[in-house]
């Protein structure tokens, strides 16, 4: 194999595992409004503006809204980890850190827990800056 490949592999198992995780959110966010507002509608062009009222639907939209600010930088930072950092490192621990946190994140936010749902998000960001550590160091 070659030599940067097999240094990149930790990384792309992240990125998948990201990817992953993206689905779903996309899918929750889809379930929960295609629950309240039919398949009909699911599966129509959605001009009509309908958006779900019930909050868990609005919850699943927003968890999935703030997990897609962060993301292309994370994405952009498991990249560079890939091919210019230690495959052993603290930018690999902290993408998985982000990465845990972010799968906490999502049952927190669909139930509403406000704090502990906040300190969650703290610890993705901790994630990130730790990938962006090993980057720089």
């Amino acid at each position: 194999m070659d030599p940067i490949a097999a240094h990149a592999t930790p990384y792309m198992a992240l990125l998948v595992c990201s990817v992953v995780l993206l689905i779903v959110h996309v899918m929750l966010q889809g379930f929960f409004a295609t629950r309240e507002l039919g398949p009909k509608w699911n599966a129509g062009p959605r001009d009509e503006g309908l958006k779900p009222k019930a909050p868990i639907a609005g919850r699943a939209e927003r968890a999935s809204l703030n997990y897609r600010e962060t993301y292309p930088a994370v994405v952009a930072l498991i990249l560079a980890l890939a091919f210019y950092s230690d495959a052993r490192g603290i930018g690999l621990i902290g993408g998985w850190v982000w990465f845990l946190a972010r799968i906490a994140y999502i049952p927190l936010y669909l139930q509403g827990i406000p704090k502990v749902r906040s300190l969650i998000w703290m610890v993705s960001l901790l994630g990130i800056a730790m990938m962006v550590v090993g980057l720089i160091v």
